[in-house]
């Protein structure tokens, strides 16, 4: 027997092998169970298809034309001199105009509709969003290398997993305690970043029961690799038993708890917390979780007023923990935004002649 039958037979098989293996795989961003996901995965599909118009005919075009045109086939036409065809032209252009604003079209409407920060119209297809379904708000704080989960609606939180029912709207507030960080359940919806000291949104919807994987889509480190969460989508029977064994398993997620959390640290087995100190999110935001700092929104607020000056330097003091050199810091405890005002009205106001109080 050839060696050469002998190997395209063994070719043919590896061939039917991997496409039976492959017929198999599920392909969850094109077949998601979250609608905004579904609507991106039918983005996607529509754009390759209308860019497929072109790559198809001109991979066949090549073939083609390499096959015509050989130096064997005696038959086709040689000509030289030839150098220019106005069909020709109206089809290697037109073509490919009509496909980029056809193209452009479809991702600039899409792109618009499916924005993270746009609230939902719909949690499926003909499906409005109830007037009376309240969305659900998950605070979301990526920690290296782990998640944090907060829902301040319950007073919850958990730690790489969490929950929530399906055909309910879904409002995640993210943010980020050290560098900048991706979010991402390919099931649910689109990445969307994490930065320290700053907020960003996602509306999403899950519409179908199960256990779903989230994780970093963006590289942070030693540890990122195993920054991984698991996304329970519930019945509401199921979202309020999920609550209440939080609550009753969990224990209290105070602000030391959580400079703890902060600690770099990876594989951290999922954990639940019965209770959340309030305001823990925006502290985070704000940089301020440890009580010794003063706030960004109090920092810009002070910034808005003109400063302080050098009244404001007896509130200085050196930190005791942390990096030492980075200089001194106002206690947060020693004023407010509210105290900041009254200061200001309190400070001299200048004149021509000098300084008088106001």
């Amino acid at each position: 027997m050839p060696m050469s039958f002998v190997r395209k037979t063994l070719q043919a098989a590896a061939a039917m092998s991997a496409a039976s293996m492959l017929s198999g795989c599920n392909l969850l961003v094109l077949n998601p169970a979250g609608d905004i996901a579904a609507r991106q995965g039918h983005l996607i599909v529509v754009a390759t298809v209308l860019m497929l118009i072109v790559i198809v005919p001109v991979i066949a075009l090549t073939f083609w034309f390499a096959w015509r045109y050989r130096a064997a086939n005696t038959r086709a036409t040689y000509k030289p001199d030839w150098d220019h065809s106005t069909q020709l032209e109206l089809v290697i252009w037109g073509v490919p105009l009509l496909i980029i604003i056809a193209l452009g079209a479809v991702t600039w409407i899409g792109t618009h509709l499916l924005d993270p920060y746009r609230p939902l119209g719909r949690i499926g297809e003909g499906r409005p969003v109830p007037a009376d379904v309240k969305p659900l708000e998950v605070q979301v704080v990526a920690l290296d290398w782990k998640w944090l989960f907060v829902y301040p609606e319950y007073g919850v939180a958990s730690v790489n997993q969490m929950a929530a029912p399906v055909d309910r709207p879904v409002t995640f507030r993210l943010t980020s305690s050290s560098t900048m960080n991706a979010f991402y359940v390919p099931a649910l919806a689109g990445m969307i970043y994490t930065m320290p000291a700053m907020e960003t949104k996602l509306h999403a919807v899950m519409n179908k029961e199960g256990e779903y994987e989230g994780f970093s889509s963006h590289y942070s480190g030693e540890g990122f690799s195993h920054m991984r969460f698991r996304f329970h989508a519930l019945s509401d029977q199921g979202f309020e038993r999920w609550i209440a064994e939080a609550r009753k398993e969990g224990k209290a997620l105070t602000r030391a708890e959580y400079l703890q959390l902060e600690v770099p640290s990876s594989r951290e087995p999922a954990r639940l917390y019965a209770s959340v100190d309030p305001g823990l999110f925006d502290a985070v935001v704000n940089r301020c979780v440890d009580t010794d700092r003063l706030c960004m929104d109090q920092m810009m607020a002070y910034d808005a007023m003109g400063g302080r000056g050098l009244d404001g330097s007896g509130a200085l003091q050196r930190p005791r923990r942390g990096n030492l050199a980075a200089g001194p810091f106002v206690r947060s405890d020693l004023c407010t935004v509210e105290t900041a005002r009254a200061a200001d009205r309190m400070s001299p106001v200048p004149t021509a002649g000098g300084l008088k109080a106001p």
